[in-house]
């Protein structure tokens, strides 16, 4: 291997120590190491930095080994800020293995700090912090969202056990008329035959009789104070996903123009579009091509070819909450009558199925995405009106085929 660094570093990481290898020396020589271990406490990581700017090492390798890697990422990006910065590579485990049963900590520096000094690891994405920080609260979010989830299913749960059947009748029993139900119950633990058309709002209203049904019975005292404690949770979740909404906005505040630009794609809203932003940046520089973030992303098939024949294979894992809002976007999107991408993603669904027509047009919006964020065009229905015609014009040749088979002739109306 061709030494390409004359001073770099390389750092094994765990969770309470953090063995860093430094390589020093010119290129035509052996280089000089030095290993040293540290605590990964805050004061353990202010000498580390401050053995790194002794020593006028602006280049550290480390793996990706979970979140560890993330007090060391930020307590390093601010080294040599006023002179042109440090290289931190993170890099996935998988490119780096060290060799199985000659491996111990210090030679995993090592080893790490040796293919950093060629030139050998591929740096992982890693976005400016403003990104990660508006990235924490959009993470979180979809957490509290599951979470939520979780405790609604719960609610419903112990009103089927308790005998109240509000969902066969109610489309949404968390909505005004449910809630307003539910809540009754809790305070009373019944509801009298009276009281239910006064609690019911809009189109409930219409389906008295069967609510009336659905809600007659009463609650033990033991079953009262166990749904009131279950709404009570539910509440304080809803009221949490409020406050974290909150803080995203005023984040995303700063990315405004790049919100508007990706809002113009059909079926990305604002919310959407804050979570994109915070996965992947408004910079896309790091992916040349739109074909790498889509593989970054995990929204490609894995490589599996063996004597010339391709085998299939899964997409790959990628950005799994990139990929969970692109794939609700593509399904929005298939709801739109007027979009293009509507009829590209049936095309796809009558040959290739429902699923991988889903993860194709979830592609398709990344590959956009990339385009829209590379070049600041915004997105232009108008481009694909050639392509929806030409398609039109096909579709009626089959048709006229297929009937000419069968002995008819069509007529245009």
């Amino acid at each position: 291997m061709k030494d390409l660094l004359e001073i770099c570093c390389g750092l094994d990481v765990h969770k309470e120590v953090l063995v860093a290898c430094l390589l020093k020396g010119n290129l035509e020589s052996e280089p000089v190491a030095e290993i040293r271990e540290f605590s990964t406490l805050l004061s353990g990581l202010d000498e580390f930095r401050a053995w790194l700017i002794q020593n006028d090492c602006r280049e550290v390798a480390m793996e990706s080994t979970g979140v560890y890697w993330f007090p060391i990422y930020n307590v390093l990006e601010s080294m040599f800020e006023n002179e042109g910065g440090v290289h931190i590579t993170v890099a996935n485990p998988r490119h780096m293995k060290n060799v199985p049963g000659k491996k111990t900590d210090i030679k995993d520096s090592q080893w790490i700090a040796g293919l950093l000094r060629a030139g050998l690891l591929t740096a992982s994405y890693i976005p400016p912090r403003e990104i990660r920080e508006l990235r924490d609260w959009t993470r979180y979010r979809r957490t509290l969202v599951q979470e939520m989830t979780g405790h609604k299913n719960r609610v419903e749960k112990y009103l089927q056990q308790c005998g109240f059947k509000l969902s066969t009748f109610l489309t949404d029993i968390f909505g005004i008329s449910g809630m307003a139900l539910i809540q009754k119950l809790c305070d009373s633990g019944y509801i009298g035959s009276d009281e239910v058309l006064t609690l019911l709002r809009g189109t409930a209203r219409n389906k008295l009789t069967d609510i009336r049904q659905a809600v007659n019975g009463r609650l033990t005292d033991h079953e009262r104070i166990f749904l009131s404690m279950l709404v009570r949770t539910l509440h304080q979740s809803q009221s949490e996903i409020e406050e974290v909404e909150k803080n995203i906005t005023a984040c995303a505040e700063r990315f405004k123009p790049t919100l508007v630009l990706l809002e113009t794609v059909p079926a990305v809203q604002r919310l959407s579009a804050i979570t994109i932003v915070s996965e992947l940046g408004i910079n896309v520089d790091m992916f040349p091509t739109a074909g790498h973030l889509c593989s970054w992303a995990g929204l490609c098939p894995g490589n599996n070819e063996s004597a010339g024949k391709r085998k299939t294979t899964h997409i790959t894992k990628g950005n799994p909450h990139l990929k969970n809002v692109l794939c609700q976007c593509a399904w929005a999107a298939t709801r739109s009558k007027t979009c293009y991408l509507r009829s590209w993603f049936w095309k796809i669904k009558g040959r290739r199925g429902m699923k991988k027509a889903v993860i194709a047009l979830s592609r398709k919006l990344l590959t956009i995405i990339w385009n829209m964020l590379t070049t600041g065009e915004i997105y232009d229905e108008e481009r694909y009106s050639q392509i929806k015609q030409r398609q039109e014009e096909l579709q009626k040749s089959r048709l006229i085929n297929e009937a000419a088979k069968l002995g008819l002739r069509l007529i245009p109306a």
